[in-house]
């Protein structure tokens, strides 16, 4: 059927130029295919975007959304484009509003023992930037490197030291956030404490772009522990002995910095990646930092290792060696992404779970035939199966499917969630009713209603 439209794509682009004229707007194909495009999107979201927007101010995402609200353009916010769940993908006909550029540290106090940063700063180099002043940023997430502290707020970042230091939301004082309508609210501040009126900070947390604009963030900033950081490696005969391992030294009270887990596959893919030698000592392999414990501490570990039947344990002091043990666990995906189609998921169980969860996932990868290489924040609970299948295929196959919905199913079923630190997106945003149950969902869709009316921020993203 024809449609008769009101307004020319060149009516809202100039209209959009006027709006933000000092910053700049790209309507050029290469640029726009880099940004739209994601090969898991369905062919109704498909397409170009018609503009990203290169915000460098508060000003340039208020005139945007002011664009958007006027012609009804959907509005997916971006930083540095690292979601692995179709989470900031572009949208056919909409506009994409890069964060990327407002990347300042604007303060750091050692005094208050906090940040002031913009939304497109990188998790490391805030963290460098604070170990210059003998402070640091806890939170650790694989892409700590290259992802941007409004991305890691917007989806709750987690990470290797959750175990300890806690997620994103755990780490943020206050926001400032533009809403769809345009307005900027401040949400929080640079106390501590703080238990006036309802809790909207945490609300924003992880909210993925679908409730606001995040363009300021207060962020906790902690002491560089004292004493020497002591890491090490032990491997287990399977996953699920490494679970109980970790369970032991979870409860011990030595408040482990990192318990990272990798599967022996994980760990061939890894020897192959990184050419080392680690998959001969076992099946599966512990990563365990302590960031301050002492003599004392490691005693502990060494002997609830011992007890767990762990061999080949290696512990060091040397920061090179402690490097390149994070650099193994951080190259985890480049190397089982290697050469095959994969799917990376991220559930997460109570502690007492785990050992049942890697279990269910051992026995399931058998009885369907899928190769699953499971890694993961075992010191938390959140495990990372990722689920590969030929290069050559041109969908996914239905055992891959299958594993991916019993695995959801079970986790539930255990008492935890199927998004411990990725976020949802636009690959889970139909799971809401299984997790959180009917009246939960439908109030979930009266906020976003309430923050955006309009229905123009990161639509489908989130809750569907």
């Amino acid at each position: 059927m024809t449609t008769f439209k009101a307004f020319s794509d060149a009516d809202i682009l100039t209209d959009l130029k006027a709006q933000v004229p000092a910053t700049q707007i790209f309507t050029d194909t290469a640029t726009l295919t880099k940004y739209s495009f994601s090969k898991n999107l369905t062919d109704e979201d498909s397409g170009l975007a018609l503009a990203y927007v290169e915000a460098h101010s508060t000003a340039d995402i208020q005139g945007t959304l002011k664009v958007a609200c006027k012609y009804h353009l959907p509005v997916v916010p971006q930083s540095q484009t690292t979601s692995t769940v179709i989470g900031s993908d572009g949208i056919a006909g909409g506009l994409i509003l890069s964060t990327a550029k407002m990347n300042h540290i604007l303060e750091i106090s050692k005094a208050d023992s906090l940040a002031v940063v913009e939304p497109g700063v990188i998790n490391g180099d805030l963290d460098q930037a604070a170990r210059k002043q003998g402070m640091f940023y806890a939170p650790d997430p694989g892409s700590k490197p290259i992802s941007g502290i409004g991305g890691n707020v917007m989806t709750n970042a987690g990470g290797m030291s959750t175990v300890k230091y806690g997620a994103t939301k755990d780490n943020v004082l206050g926001l400032k956030v533009v809403l769809a309508d345009g307005r900027e609210i401040k949400l929080g501040g640079r106390t501590l404490k703080q238990a006036f009126g309802y809790d909207l900070t945490q609300l924003m947390i992880g909210s993925e772009g679908t409730l606001g604009i995040v363009t300021e963030v207060i962020v906790k900033l902690l002491p560089i522990p004292l004493g020497t950081p002591v890491m090490g490696v032990a491997f287990f005969d399977n996953m699920t002995a490494l679970a109980k391992a970790v369970a032991a030294i979870r409860i011990s009270g030595v408040y482990p910095t990192m318990l990272e887990a990798l599967d022996g596959q994980t760990v061939a893919a890894l020897d192959r990646y990184e050419k080392t030698q680690y998959a001969a000592d076992s099946a599966a392999m512990l990563i365990f930092k302590l960031d301050n414990g002492g003599d004392a501490s490691m005693q502990v570990v060494q002997k609830l290792l011992a007890e767990q039947q762990a061999s080949n344990v290696t512990i060091t002091t040397k920061p090179a060696e402690q490097a390149q043990l994070e650099k193994l666990r951080r190259d985890m995906l480049p190397a089982v992404f290697a050469g095959q189609n994969h799917i990376m998921e991220d559930m997460a169980v109570p502690l007492s779970q785990l050992a049942p969860l890697m279990d269910y996932i051992q026995d399931l990868a058998q009885r369907l035939n899928v190769k699953i290489y499971t890694a993961g924040h075992a010191g938390d609970g959140n495990v990372h199966p990722t689920l590969v299948w030929p290069k050559e295929a041109k969908t996914v196959p239905e055992n891959i499917i299958v594993a991916l919905q019993e695995m959801f199913h079970k986790t539930l079923a255990l008492g935890g969630t199927i998004s411990g630190e990725h976020a949802v997106g636009m690959l889970k945003n139909q799971w809401n009713n299984a997790e959180l149950g009917e009246d939960v969902d439908e109030l979930q869709h009266q906020i976003k209603g309430l923050f955006d009316p309009m229905g123009i921020l990161n639509p489908k993203r989130k809750i569907n």
